[in-house]
């Protein structure tokens, strides 16, 4: 099981996370549709913490499923294999692969409690494994890492019910997806199983209603067009830096930096720099006193030091917002700096939260 993460990424939209995954012989990245909905460019982050972007290729609403393409990206290694013969049993055990509530790859164990359980128009797996939010999209797996499940959905405020796509359904996905050339963001018609690469209200196949919501992407609030516009100026692509509605998270150099809205009032920049050290602690507190980070200000909480920028958000509608934007970018390039030089100077470690650099 431990090489399965490989194959396991968490998916990161303005939304929120979900989890994804690839099989054996196919190079896209599947995961629910409900996860990537309302958008048609996301991020995609592996196991070592490294982001790439993701075009949405496919989406078929009524199965719950959705494909990413990665430019460039081949499957050449994969531990998840797709089997359309495997058979399912109550009581075998399962296995829930993903990041729950965004946080690092995780694996629950449980029992199939229903290999056929009906509800609405298809039939799920439910399992007692503990399946939270962010596990959405990630797989479900048998001991031998072999597909049974795509992770679905859990009902709200129930204990121990967690439901799975059937790996039939993806089967015939990915062989219906397979005829796709040159795949751009495409809608699937349940109907006759087509697929509409344009909005419309009815199939141009067999004339079956659309929903032409499915086309539709999420509008970006002014705050986050202006938190992304500085974000590009910095050289990062905005999409890779998006952690959920109107917060970001990225990585600059090895230090990680926050960007959220505070209290419905503040924009707010942060980075968790390094822990304190063991001796020399006299000496550190003088420099972190001595205000040497103007605009920005250096705190302690819980033992690490943190750099940070607080503006009111009514700044940026104001004659002020160019220095707003370029306080923002400063601070990402000074938390880099400073990271490395609290470890030289005090002897800090890293925070748990920094990157390391090739």
């Amino acid at each position: 099981m431990e090489n399965i993460k490989k194959s396991v990424f968490k998916i990161v939209t303005a939304s929120g996370t979900g989890t994804g995954f690839t099989v054996s012989g196919y190079n896209q990245v599947i995961t629910n549709y409900h996860v990537v909905k309302g958008e048609k460019v996301v991020a995609v982050e592996d196991y070592k913490k490294d982001r790439f972007v993701a075009n949405v290729v496919m989406v078929n609403p009524e199965v719950d499923l959705a494909f990413l393409k990665i430019e460039g990206f081949e499957n050449k290694e994969t531990d998840i294999s797709l089997q359309e013969e495997i058979i399912v049993a109550n009581t075998q055990k399962v296995f829930i692969n993903g990041y729950p509530f965004g946080m690092p790859y995780t694996i629950t164990e449980g029992i199939v409690s229903s290999s056929n359980q009906p509800m609405g128009n298809r039939n799920y797996i439910q399992t007692d494994a503990a399946v939270n939010p962010g596990n959405s999209g990630g797989p479900m797996l048998n001991e031998a890492g072999v597909l049974i499940g795509v992770t679905t959905s859990k009902f709200n405020n129930a204990d121990n019910v967690g439901f799975g796509i059937k790996h039939s359904d993806l089967i015939k996905e990915i062989n219906d997806f397979a005829s796709v050339e040159n795949p751009v963001y495409s809608v699937k018609c349940n109907s006759c199983d087509s697929y509409m690469g344009k909005e419309c209200e009815f199939c141009a196949n067999c004339g079956n209603t659309m929903d032409i919501s499915i086309w539709e992407e999420f509008e970006k609030s002014h705050f986050a067009q202006f938190v992304e516009n500085a974000l590009t100026e910095l050289g990062i692509n905005p999409v890779l830096g998006r952690a959920g509605r109107d917060y970001w998270e990225f990585h600059q150099g090895s230090a990680l930096i926050r960007i959220f809205v505070f209290k419905r009032d503040y924009l707010v920049a942060t980075s968790p720099l390094n822990n304190l050290p063991k001796k020399n602690i006299q000496e550190l507190m003088t420099y972190l006193l001595e205000k040497n980070v103007d605009p920005y200000y250096l705190g302690i909480h819980e033992n690490k030091i943190y750099i940070s920028y607080r503006t009111h958000l009514s700044d940026i509608f104001t004659d002020h917002a160019d220095t707003v934007k370029e306080n923002l970018k400063n601070l990402a390039l000074k938390a880099d700096d400073l990271d490395n030089f609290f470890a030289d100077n005090y002897g800090c470690e890293m925070s748990i939260e920094a990157k390391e650099e090739s």
